[in-house]
């Protein structure tokens, strides 16, 4: 795979790059107003009203069968509903800049599902490295005498609990979706469509709560939802299409950095040096497990997973 990229490319990946990283300022803006289930319900139906007309416009239908709509349903619970949840439930009391580095640890989470799923049973030393020096990261994050600069420990068990899911998601999609003839476009659309109606079948137990108004809130949710929703899987599945999948993925390695600086630009968040070395060594970390061997032997790989809360 070139890494030879053009500058339409190069403003792709970063338009996606800042958009993925500025989601978790928006679910801290957003949650002054709404509870976490109202506000990944409103999130979800926006994503799902930006997608579905470019399906459509292509001709394309929803995917057919209750085993396939078992799957998506399934993934949109680990890959959605639970972990988009958690993280703005995690952000009332926690640092949106402490989830965006922690979500960004998504692919060394999808490799340990990978290995539970049998889809990628040799890890080698790399791969191995790189989940060690990621749990380092996650620790040196979540680590008790920096809780002044991440938020309650609940907020960072929440976020981590949601990356693991997330992660999940990734393998549990490359084992039981991919391969099946349904364009990435249509999964995407039918997986937020699944996890919108998981959403507001939870919404009469826990998220009934006044809502209150504030426009900097329901901004932040319309962009939530619209654009780093529905218009970044677009872009992504541009980016994937135009420039491969190996230069897509890299867009993991920039959407924590630009979550950083959000968050201490914007919402005057204090990040301590842990957070810092904490990053670096997840971002090593990722690099190690996304290492391609010279020679790869036949058999499943995980899919490439690219992080966003």
């Amino acid at each position: 795979m070139s890494w030879e990229l053009s500058k339409s490319g190069l403003a792709r990946l970063v338009a996606l790059g800042f958009i993925w990283g500025s989601v978790f300022m928006f679910i801290k803006i957003a949650g002054y107003a709404v509870s976490p289930l109202q506000m990944v319900f409103s999130r979800l139906v926006l994503g799902a009203l930006v997608l579905l007309p470019f399906v459509f416009s292509q001709g394309l239908r929803f995917p057919s069968g209750a085993k396939v709509w078992g799957h998506l349903t399934v993934a949109a619970l680990l890959g959605n509903a639970v972990p988009w949840t958690l993280f703005a439930w995690g952000e009332q009391d926690g640092s949106s800049s402490t989830a965006g580095v922690i979500n960004s640890t998504t692919p060394l989470w999808t490799i340990v599902a990978a290995f539970i799923l049998g889809q990628d049973r040799k890890l080698g030393t790399a791969k191995v490295s790189g989940l060690l020096l990621g749990l380092l990261g996650t620790l040196l994050i979540a680590a008790p005498w920096n809780a002044g600069a991440v938020g309650s420990t609940g907020s960072v068990v929440a976020f981590v609990v949601g990356t693991v899911s997330l992660g999940a998601s990734f393998a549990y999609m490359g084992k039981f979706l991919t391969g099946r003839g349904i364009p990435p476009l249509v999964l995407a659309a039918a997986q937020l469509t699944a996890a919108s109606v998981l959403l507001l079948l939870a919404l009469p137990f826990a998220g009934l709560q006044p809502v209150t108004f504030r426009l900097d809130s329901a901004l932040s949710l319309l962009v939530l939802g619209a654009v780093c929703t529905g218009l970044a899987y677009v872009l992504n599945f541009q980016i994937i299409a135009k420039d491969g999948p190996t230069i897509a993925s890299t867009v993991t390695y920039l959407f924590p950095v630009v979550s950083v600086l959000l968050g201490a630009l914007v919402l005057d968040e204090v990040i301590d040096w842990p957070v810092y070395v904490g990053a670096v060594a997840s971002i090593l970390g990722i690099t190690l497990v996304r290492r391609k061997p010279k020679q790869v032997a036949g058999g499943a790989t995980a899919p490439v997973a690219a992080a966003k809360g």
